[in-house]
């Protein structure tokens, strides 16, 4: 099975690597931290705190620079700036540890002043809603693929809902009354528009064999030339069930974008303000 998302180029060995590291960092930082509050209390502005939020503003440009890298992929493979799944892997990582460099970095105390507030829960935000991102973009390509029978680019499907629309159109005016008025009472809303429906997030099929049951109940009462009919009408309709399964999930990953991304652009103004502050005053 093809696993796609952002360790969709990311062999297994490599990740188990890239994790790695990352446990021993997170024990490094943690065992420095411990070791440095028995030698002198850690606050934001004496040279300890500043060791640390300065490692994590480090972090923080570099997990952003992730943007910029997927940019600029021609100009990347050609000035040698890395793999891509190398980049991934420091975002990944990178921003995690930089949200603990960030509680080192104020002794794990809460914050002082409106702007170093905003600082500390932007970063928090950000930091929880990749880890969000990452468990999303692993699940469902999986769940996606775990149940439905086609596939379905986000970006074309309208098209594709469209074209259906007019094949069952030209379908349905060859068919006999009962069929034209289920049709029409039934489906023909359904077939209208991408439907998302929060139930696909729980259950890939949406309880699609549920639906299919009332061609069944008709069927019984069609002669065989109506019935085949009826059977192509059915499969138009499962077609658009599954797409709209597509359109639901697709729909929540992108949306998932717009609670991670602006919030890391407001992340980096934030940081220069605060390194603006703490370097003028």
């Amino acid at each position: 099975m093809v696993r796609r998302g952002i360790f969709y180029f990311i062999k297994k060995r490599t990740r188990s690597s890239a994790a790695r590291w990352f446990i021993v960092a997170v024990i490094i930082c943690s065992a420095a931290f411990l070791l440095n509050t028995i030698i002198a209390e850690v606050r934001p502005a004496n040279i300890w705190g500043l060791t640390y939020g300065t490692l994590a503003a480090i972090l923080m440009v570099g997990a952003a620079l992730l943007g910029a890298r997927r940019r600029m992929t021609k100009l990347a493979l050609r000035s040698g700036m890395g793999k891509a799944q190398t980049w991934l892997q420091f975002h990944l990582y990178g921003g995690t540890l930089c949200l603990l460099l960030i509680f080192m970095h104020t002794g794990f105390r809460q914050p002082h002043g409106l702007l170093t507030w905003w600082l500390w829960f932007f970063s928090l935000w950000v930091s929880v809603s990749g880890v969000i991102g990452v468990i999303l973009q692993k699940w469902i390509p999986k769940l996606l693929t775990s149940g439905l029978a086609i596939e379905a680019v986000y970006e074309r499907i309208p098209e594709l809902i469209a074209e259906i629309g007019e094949k069952v159109n030209a379908l349905v005016d060859t068919c006999a009354a009962p069929v034209k008025d289920f049709y029409q009472k039934s489906i023909a809303l359904a077939l209208a528009a991408p439907r998302p429906r929060l139930i696909y997030c729980i259950d890939i099929t949406g309880g699609i064999q549920s639906r299919l049951k009332q061609f069944a109940y008709l069927r019984g009462f069609l002669p065989a030339g109506e019935k085949e009919k009826l059977n192509q009408l059915e499969a138009f309709y499962k077609t658009k069930l599954e797409i709209d399964a597509h359109y639901t999930l697709q729909r929540l990953l992108r949306l998932w974008l717009y609670t991670h991304v602006p919030a890391s652009l407001v992340l980096l103004v934030l940081l220069g303000m605060h390194l603006f502050a703490v370097l003028y005053y």
